[in-house]
């Protein structure tokens, strides 16, 4: 088995889109290399619940911090994060200055 270079994948991808293209013309305004891909693959596992670590290696990364350039949380992750919130339960009260604060500020 021939392992593919980096710059036979983008050619390979290129031709690609130019075929696809003949179908679905806007393609051709889209920046589409090999990178999107990745980044692309990465989203779609950790918004099906594929822990991160797995993620990280999958992409082949020695290093977690390698994975953050390609996987960003999307909007919907961020709505499913907040929903988990509870609202706090504290009373809402109008902050009332002190006397003493309101006659300082008067002699300023």
């Amino acid at each position: 088995m021939r392992l593919l270079s980096r710059s036979n994948v983008a050619q390979r991808l290129t031709l690609a889109v130019t075929r696809a293209a003949r179908e679905q013309p806007n393609l051709l305004k889209k920046r589409i290399s090999p990178h999107t891909l990745r980044h692309t693959c990465a989203m779609h596992m950790l918004q099906s619940g594929v822990p991160f670590n797995v993620i990280a290696l999958w992409l082949g990364h020695e290093k977690m911090t390698t994975t953050h350039r390609y996987v960003e949380a999307d909007l919907a992750m961020k709505e499913r994060a907040l929903a988990r919130l509870e609202a706090p339960n504290t009373k809402m009260s109008r902050y009332k200055s002190p006397d003493s604060l309101m006659q300082f500020l008067q002699t300023l």
